[in-house]
């Protein structure tokens, strides 16, 4: 097998937003990347014309299905769990079905929200951040969910972090990042994969002078691996690993 990704997010546009560079890049390399949602993002302050949360919910499906394809990204699934109450989920059971996914997918490296919540410090960002971590370590446990399928401890987990802060919303508290990925060749990927969430057009105009202030560029803090090391800067989620 070759180099696997796995990005877990909460809404329909989050992996354009703030993955996307990474999940262009790693599609270029041939690495196979999939990406887990956790809610359709029915409660999203942009309707699209939409006349009731179903089918906000039924566009934002058709929405994050386009912006996969536009990104390259191999796998995706979109779970039903209610957007704006991840925070009430039933967290061991949330936390299993990742686990679950983890281990049929097999990843080297996982990607996911920091406990800030990302730049717009979003509750269900925090909320994924906690349970793809949990389902990281937990993955690699045999005591844990025997059931599930055959451990798997992957590499890496790093967490979305950021240098600067979108204007008039209240600012996360970010890690430090120690990946620094250069997006300039998968920029207007990323950009044009966003364009396909139409219903959250408005998102654009109120972000583009953030995204124009962070340039091309992603950042990404290591949050456990299975090596101990040392703090260092990188330029590769998957620099020193190989398939397996």
């Amino acid at each position: 097998m070759g180099q696997r990704l796995m990005c877990v997010i909460a809404h329909p546009d989050d992996e354009c937003y703030a993955f996307g560079g990474a999940l262009a890049l790693a599609a270029d390399s041939g690495v196979e990347t999939s990406v887990v949602c956790m809610t359709d993002g029915q409660a999203a302050r942009n309707r699209g014309g939409a006349a009731s949360a179903e089918e906000l919910g039924r566009m934002r499906r058709e929405e994050f299905a386009a912006s996969c394809k536009v990104l390259g990204v191999t796998h995706h699934e979109l779970l039903d769990y209610d957007d704006g109450r991840l925070e009430f989920v039933e967290f061991s059971r949330a936390a299993s079905r990742l686990v679950e996914r983890m281990r049929r997918f097999r990843p080297q490296v996982v990607i996911t929200f920091g406990g800030d919540g990302g730049a717009n410090a979003h509750a269900d960002h925090m909320v994924v951040s906690a349970l793809t971590t949990a389902a990281f370590h937990w993955c690699g446990q045999a005591k844990r969910f025997p059931e599930l399928g055959a451990v798997h401890q992957p590499s890496r987990l790093f967490y979305a972090t950021t240098s600067v802060f979108l204007p008039g919303r209240h600012a996360p508290k970010p890690m430090p990042w120690s990946v620094e990925l250069d997006i300039s060749g998968v920029l207007e990927r990323k950009f044009d994969a966003f364009r396909q969430h139409v219903s959250q057009a408005p998102l654009m105009d109120q972000t583009r002078a953030f995204f124009e202030k962070l340039g091309a560029k992603e950042f990404y803090a290591l949050a456990a691996a299975v090596e101990p090391q040392p703090a260092v800067l990188r330029d590769s989620l998957f620099d020193g690993l190989s398939g397996d």
